[in-house]
């Protein structure tokens, strides 16, 4: 993933089905992407949120990002990228992503809450192109 032509992109599983995170590597490890997740709050129970990364870094094979804050929530990855059981460049998991994802929320009060989850979100097979 860090040996591919400015702005390549990546998309990978994230923590529920039907989830994603996109992750595009530009110049010199720089990282711009979101997550599309589904909300667990009151206000956006089921509704499709995506939380653009408001910082990302690739350096070799370690990746973090910090994603922007929406509805109190924001995301933060610090892992790495590896290579996975997929055999070829087009199939699930031919780069996984392994790490610590840390979920923030905020409540009215400004009271921050973190919980950490070790991840392992897998690449999406790639289509071919016809």
């Amino acid at each position: 993933m860090s040996r591919c032509p400015p702005s390549c992109n990546f998309v990978h599983s994230f923590l529920e089905d039907g989830e994603f995170v996109q992750i595009t590597v530009e110049d010199e490890g720089r990282v711009t992407g979101f997550v599309s997740r589904y909300g667990d709050g009151a206000s956006d129970k089921g509704a499709f949120l995506d939380q653009y990364f408001k910082s990302g870094k690739l350096d070799g094979n370690k990746l973090t990002f910090i994603t922007e804050t929406v509805h109190a929530v924001w995301f933060e990855f610090n892992g790495t990228v590896e290579r996975g059981e997929g055999k070829n460049p087009r199939d699930e998991a031919y780069y996984v992503l392994k790490g610590t994802l840390i979920e923030n929320s905020s409540d009215g009060a400004k009271k921050v809450s973190s919980h950490a989850h070790e991840v392992v979100l897998k690449m999406f097979p790639k289509k071919a192109r016809s």
